[in-house]
């Protein structure tokens, strides 16, 4: 019987062998794998704020898609049919539009909520981990606040002086149908390119947090 293998006590009690010989506990790959089970943290990390990313991206891109399709009508539909008739049915018009608008609550949500939306989710997004995501919707985010920037800036102190103007059948000066088709209508404009931007940065940041989040 080989000295080297036998009943040696010595060789059963080796701490580099276990009480099991060469291929015990310590020779079986992954048992001591104990500490080799980094995969169940990443399996408890994708719970709590995770589930709420994807989401969270799905609600901000569906927001902001609504605003640029309400901006790109206005641009190609609304605006051009309105310039086509006589300034009183312009300034009447769009005072109704106005009201309506102001008067949706549902619109007010939408408006102020894709901002919010997209500002969190990037905020997730960074702390998971996903910068290249983060980075996406971060961009997304300040696209939309400079379309905020701009409706409080141009947009609605237009609409209130067209409001101010009173009943369009007595207005005589229709200087300020001239700022809406100039003013008004170049920054729409630009609103639904900053929308659309907005919009395909988040088409991005859901196709990298889909590859990140399947793995």
């Amino acid at each position: 019987m080989n000295p080297e293998h036998g009943t040696n006590p010595a060789y059963g009690t080796n701490p580099e062998h276990g009480t099991h010989g060469p291929y015990g506990s310590h020779g079986t790959p992954g048992t001591p794998g104990t500490p080799g089970t980094p995969g169940t943290p990443g399996t408890t990390a994708r719970t709590g704020t995770d589930r709420v990313a994807g989401p969270l991206l799905g609600l901000s891109t569906v927001l902001i898609g609504l605003m640029a399709g309400l901006f790109f009508a206005f641009d190609v539909s609304v605006m051009p049919g309105l310039a086509a008739g006589d300034e009183r049915t312009y300034v009447t018009a769009m005072q109704n539009f106005n009201a309506a608008i102001d008067g949706n609550g549902l619109f007010g949500s939408a408006f102020v909520l894709a901002l919010l939306a997209t500002a969190a989710a990037a905020v997730v997004e960074y702390r998971k981990g996903r910068r290249g995501t983060a980075v996406w919707v971060a961009a997304a985010a300040v696209a939309y606040l400079v379309v905020l920037v701009i409706t409080f800036a141009v947009n609605i102190p237009l609409n209130n002086e067209l409001a101010a103007a009173g009943d369009a059948a007595k207005l005589t000066d229709f200087a300020v149908v001239d700022k809406f088709k100039g003013t008004w209508v170049t920054t729409n404009i630009l609103r639904t390119l900053l929308c659309t931007a907005a919009l395909a940065a988040l088409a991005r940041a859901l196709l990298l947090h889909g590859r990140a989040t399947a793995r």
